[in-house]
C-alpha cells in the first residue's frame, strides 16, 4: 500500500515538473527565457483588478493631486527614456496615503505604488526615480508572473509529498507541512534574487531616463536608516539587506559607466521636489 502512495506521489511530481519546465516564454525586453504561465495581457488585467484592494490596505490614494502628478511625471519619464518603453505593459504610478509605512511595490502589468511614508524620507528627485525604476524593473522582469508559476509548482510538490507519505498515522500531513516550509524558504530566496535583479534594472532605467544613478546608493542608505535595529536576518527576508544592495549597486554603476557618470545625468529639479516634500509635511 505504501509503495502505491509513493508511486502516485512521484507521478504527481513529474506532471507538475513537466508543466512548470515546459511553460517557457522569452522576455521581449531582456531576452531571458522564463517559466511563466500568464500572458502580458493577463498580467495587466491581474494588476488592474488587484490595485483597488492594495490601495485600501495603505489608506487609499493620496488626495493631493500635485504630489500624485509629480510622482507620475518622474515615473513616466523613466519609462519613456528607458528599455521599459519596449514592454507591452501600461504603467501607472500611484501615491498611497499611509504616512508611516516606508514601502513601494509593483503589481503585474505596470501598476506601481509608493507610500507617502517613503516619499517623506527622500531628498531629491533622482532618489524617487530610483524607487520607481526599481519597481518598473520588477514589472519588466515579470517577477510576479515567475513567482506565481513557482508557487503553483511548489503547491504541486507539497501535494505530491503528502500523497507519497500518506498512511493511517498522519505522516503524510507532517511530510506535507515540512515540504511547505522548505518550499516557502526556497521561494523567499528567489524573491531576494528578484530584488537584486530589479536593483540592476533600476540603475539602468533611471540612467536612461536622465537621472544620476548614484542616487540609488543614497536610497539604500535611507532605507537602511528607516529599517531600524529590529530588522530580521537577511536569510529570512524577502529583501536583501540594504548594505549588501549598496555594494551591488555600486558595482553595477561601475559596470555601466566605467569612465564615470556622464555630466547630463542629474539629481533632478530640487525646487520642485522640495515643494513636494512640503506638501507631505516632510
Amino acid at each position: 500500500m505504501r509503495g502505491r502512495h509513493v508511486f502516485l506521489g512521484l507521478v504527481v511530481a513529474v506532471i507538475g515538473a513537466a508543466f512548470y519546465y515546459c511553460n517557457q516564454q522569452v522576455n521581449p525586453v531582456t531576452g531571458e527565457k522564463q517559466h511563466v504561465t500568464l500572458s502580458p495581457d493577463q498580467e495587466i488585467a491581474m494588476g488592474l483588478a488587484a490595485a483597488p484592494e492594495m490601495e485600501q490596505q495603505f489608506g487609499g490614494e493620496l488626495t493631493d493631486a500635485s504630489v500624485r502628478e509629480a510622482v507620475s511625471r518622474v515615473g513616466q519619464k523613466v519609462v519613456a527614456g528607458s528599455d521599459a518603453a519596449r514592454s507591452e505593459y501600461r504603467y501607472a504610478f500611484h501615491v498611497l496615503r499611509d504616512p508611516e509605512t516606508v514601502n513601494a511595490f509593483a503589481l503585474p502589468g505596470g501598476q506601481v505604488f509608493v507610500t507617502a511614508g517613503l516619499l517623506k524620507h527622500l531628498t531629491n528627485e533622482a532618489q524617487l526615480a530610483g524607487v520607481l525604476a526599481h519597481e518598473v524593473g520588477h514589472v519588466v522582469g515579470r517577477h510576479s508572473a515567475e513567482q506565481l508559476a513557482k508557487a503553483q509548482f511548489t503547491q504541486i510538490l507539497v501535494g505530491a509529498a503528502g500523497v507519497a507519505a500518506s498512511d493511517d498515522r498522519g505522516d503524510g500531513q507532517r511530510a506535507a507541512a515540512v515540504a511547505a516550509m522548505v518550499g516557502g524558504l526556497v521561494n523567499m530566496k528567489f524573491s531576494r534574487k528578484d530584488e537584486s535583479e530589479a536593483d540592476a534594472f533600476g540603475v539602468k532605467y533611471m540612467s536612461q531616463g536622465g537621472y544620476d544613478p548614484r542616487a540609488m546608493i543614497e536610497l539604500m542608505r535611507i532605507l537602511k536608516s528607516a529599517s531600524g535595529p529590529a530588522r530580521q536576518p537577511e536569510f529570512l527576508s524577502t529583501h536583501p539587506d540594504p548594505g549588501n544592495r549598496e555594494q551591488a549597486i555600486e558595482a553595477e554603476i561601475a559596470r555601466l559607466f566605467p569612465n564615470g557618470i556622464p555630466s547630463q545625468l542629474a539629481k533632478g529639479d530640487d525646487v520642485s521636489f522640495a515643494r513636494l516634500r512640503e506638501r507631505l509635511g516632510g
